[in-house]
């Protein structure tokens, strides 16, 4: 193997490929990048035989790559050397060539480096054949799912299949959930693509959103019921699936709510950040009393203080109600949602409540369960 190419086109690529390698891989060919140097393209390829992503790379695709491939070729290389030595090289444009073996030479200006890498053949064989079931999203509306409903998985691996985000497509439409069995994220998107339903890892999801949501372009969707794979400008990322069924989450929706508060989305997270620095029993437990227009935000622990917020609401209507919550769990839901006010819906102190965009945008639903407190 033996190329030029771009500094800044190599890099990204293989920033791009690392996303996907464990650092601690019990498969050594699995801690490097796979570089595949052919006629007109170099294939960089990274994996955690979980998550693998294949980025290829071409003059077509990137005017400014200056793809030169002289001798095709291919190697693996330790992916944390790799980036190191791309990124200390101070030249536009990079020459790599494969000395003996896997000995490999990277030059630019005045540096050279040379590295021991792995042989390809020693790199596991991963399939990245697009599965039938295929439809197109806009990258922004990808970015937007993972961003509303991802935050709301479980972070523990205490119940696999609750770790990632379900997705349930009737061919018209596909409802996005998410939920750690204390709070719940959903959002409904219309995509036509022949049904489904598949929960994928929160943490590959918001991989896939590092890599395809700052990209103005479609983003390509293909899945079977062992793995999802995503592909655009080059890209492809696929991911294997959770097992185990999702549970029924319909029924934890309230169908009907007695109050309702229309409060600003911005000042309610500020003042759940500043009365959020005390812990009881390590969980920021806020209580939050409203009465007509004026809310009050309380945190208070025997050991520390308490804390007191006043926020007046836009509106509320409803017999006055004091309950209880995980002060991240509503910030994060509040977050999630993009109106100057948002609206929260309640059914009971001790009930869950809803928050929603102001407005006629009924596509997302963050739902809170209560913390039941003794003051």
């Amino acid at each position: 193997m033996k190329m030029t190419i771009s500094k800044k086109g190599l890099y990204e690529g293989l920033e791009t490929a690392a996303k996907a390698i464990s650092p601690n891989s019990p498969v050594p060919a699995l801690s490097g990048i796979k570089i595949e140097a052919e006629e007109n393209s170099l294939i960089l390829t990274g994996s955690d035989a979980d998550v693998s992503i294949r980025y290829v790379l071409t003059n077509e695709e990137n005017e400014d790559l200056k793809l030169n491939v002289i001798e095709t070729g291919a190697v693996v290389v330790d992916y944390r050397y790799l980036l190191e030595i791309v990124r200390k090289i101070e030249s536009e444009e990079i020459q790599i060539e494969i000395l003996d073996g896997t000995l490999t030479r990277f030059s630019g200006g005045s540096a050279e480096f040379k590295i021991n890498g792995f042989r390809a053949e020693s790199y596991p064989e991963i399939d990245f054949s697009k599965p039938g079931n295929t439809f197109t999203i806009g990258s922004g509306v990808l970015s937007e799912i993972i961003e509303e409903t991802a935050f709301a998985a479980n972070s523990k691996d205490t119940r696999l299949v609750l770790t990632g985000v379900n997705f349930n497509s009737d061919g018209t439409k596909i409802i996005c959930t998410a939920t750690d069995s204390y709070r719940l994220a959903r959002k409904i998107v219309p995509v036509e693509s022949e049904p489904f339903k598949i929960t994928v890892l929160a943490k590959s999801l918001n991989m896939a959103r590092s890599i395809f949501g700052s990209k103005e372009a479609d983003v390509e969707i293909s899945l079977n019921d062992k793995k999802i794979l995503f592909s655009s400008s080059g890209i492809i990322m696929q991911t294997r699936l959770l097992e185990g069924t999702f549970p029924e989450t319909d029924r934890l929706i309230p169908a009907e709510f007695s109050r309702e508060l229309v409060v600003n989305r911005r000042m309610l997270i500020s003042a759940i950040d500043r009365t959020s620095f005390i812990k009881t029993d390590n969980m920021f437990i806020i209580r939050m009393q409203i009465s007509g227009n004026e809310i009050l935000l309380t945190t208070k622990s025997q050991e520390i203080g308490e804390s007191h917020e006043d926020l007046i609401a836009e509106s509320y209507t409803g017999d006055p109600i004091d309950i209880s919550f995980t002060g991240n769990y509503v910030s994060d839901a509040a977050k999630a949602l993009n109106t100057d006010n948002i609206r929260i819906r309640f059914t009971g102190d001790m009930k869950p409540f809803i928050l929603v965009n102001d407005g006629n945008d009924d596509s997302v639903l963050q739902l809170v369960l209560p913390v039941r407190t003794y003051n």
